[in-house]
């Protein structure tokens, strides 16, 4: 056989090569205990001899109906999976079920390009989807149950939302974000502290410039997790008789320490200033803590920081915060979508617990 022919070599060339069947030369790469050692020998020997590379792992899989990955589907770029402790826990939550069940994992990250996003979903390669915390608007959802593909959903789009959009029995798991949040401006007004300040990750899938939002705009977020968080402190600030119009609400992209620290500076510049501040992201806490520190505010006896998830470096930073159950998060989703592309039945959505963990960062108003 001719070593420059023009198309590539097949499991059939081989075959014919050996003299054997199609079959026995899969088997020889799939099904080694099908066959003999000696006659295994022959055929790899063959492939190697013409070039053959062995079946295309994709293609079998999708004659069998799967091709052995899930995908994860999130808001950020591609670096917040392996920058941010609380998407890692996650992905180790998923990866955890996934791998014995022998998927691997696909990541899809977000993309300020839309058709880039859509793309990313509607072209990816994998028997179903993880989504975590994407807007209600986003598009990658819709396209999502618009391919068919299984489906699980961490935190947002709400149930409600996701009936909304056609798919009522999609898994969801998640937290009271609403209740949580409420807590811990609890913790902070039994202080007595009453000059309050928020800083907070993305609102709206439509990016708004950074800086401090209105009411209207806080209650217009298309971030299910913001809004909830935001309403949790806003009811127990106005159960103990403050203005929620009156509280400054920073407004950022992201949820990352930088965008944390120009969140701190914002609101610590309001008058009067603020004596504690409520930060919807242990990664937003821990700029604000920066920031703090860079005006020789010191924590917590004149800036008591509080921030959300409880994530690995909390702790280190005597933060306190809300503790939820990321791992466990993205173990719960992970199964619930392995269990659709088995067959069984979705499970119902499932609130797991969160709880106020109360460390250094916060002590009484000054």
């Amino acid at each position: 056989m001719p070593a420059d022919r023009a198309r590539p070599v097949t499991l059939r060339d081989v075959a014919a090569e050996v003299g054997v069947s199609a079959k026995t030369v899969s088997n020889a790469f799939s099904r080694p205990d099908q066959l003999s050692t000696a006659l295994r020998e022959r055929v790899l020997a063959a492939a190697r001899r013409l070039g053959y590379p062995g079946p295309n792992p994709l293609a079998a899989g999708l004659r069998r109906g799967r091709v052995g990955a899930v995908g994860v589907a999130y808001d950020n770029g591609l670096s917040y999976a392996f920058d941010d402790p609380v998407a890692v826990a996650l992905l180790a939550g998923v990866t955890e079920v996934a791998e014995p069940a022998g998927s691997g994992l696909l990541l899809v990250p977000g993309s300020t390009d839309p058709a880039r996003r859509l793309a990313a979903v509607t072209d990816a390669v994998v028997d179903g989807l993880v989504v975590s915390s994407v807007g209600d608007e986003d598009p990658l959802l819709a396209a999502a149950i618009a391919r068919g593909l299984p489906l699980a959903v961490v935190d947002q789009p709400r149930p409600d939302r996701l009936a909304a959009l056609g798919a009522p029995a999609t898994p969801w798991v998640g937290v009271d974000d609403r209740a949580a949040a409420a807590a811990v401006a609890r913790h902070l007004l039994g202080l007595g502290h009453r000059r309050l300040a928020v800083v907070s990750f993305g609102m709206h899938g439509d990016p708004i410039a950074p800086g401090l939002v209105d009411v209207a705009t806080q209650e217009a977020a298309t971030y299910a997790v913001t809004r909830d968080r935001l309403a949790g402190y806003r009811d127990a600030a106005e159960r103990a008789g403050l203005d929620w119009a009156a509280v400054p609400v920073f407004h950022g992209g992201d949820s990352t320490p930088e965008v944390g620290e120009a969140g701190a500076d914002a609101v610590l510049a309001t008058d009067p200033r603020p004596t504690a501040l409520l930060c919807l992201s242990d990664r937003l806490a821990e700029g604000a803590l920066r920031a703090a520190a860079r005006r020789g505010l010191r924590v917590p006896e004149d800036l008591s920081v509080a921030g959300f998830d409880d994530a690995t470096t909390a702790a280190g930073l005597g933060l306190t915060t809300v503790r939820q159950p990321t791992r466990e998060k993205g173990r719960a989703a992970g199964q619930a979508l392995l269990d659709l592309l088995a067959g069984r039945p979705a499970p119902p959505p499932r609130t797991l617990p969160a709880d106020l963990v109360v460390r250094t960062s916060t002590g009484p108003a000054g």
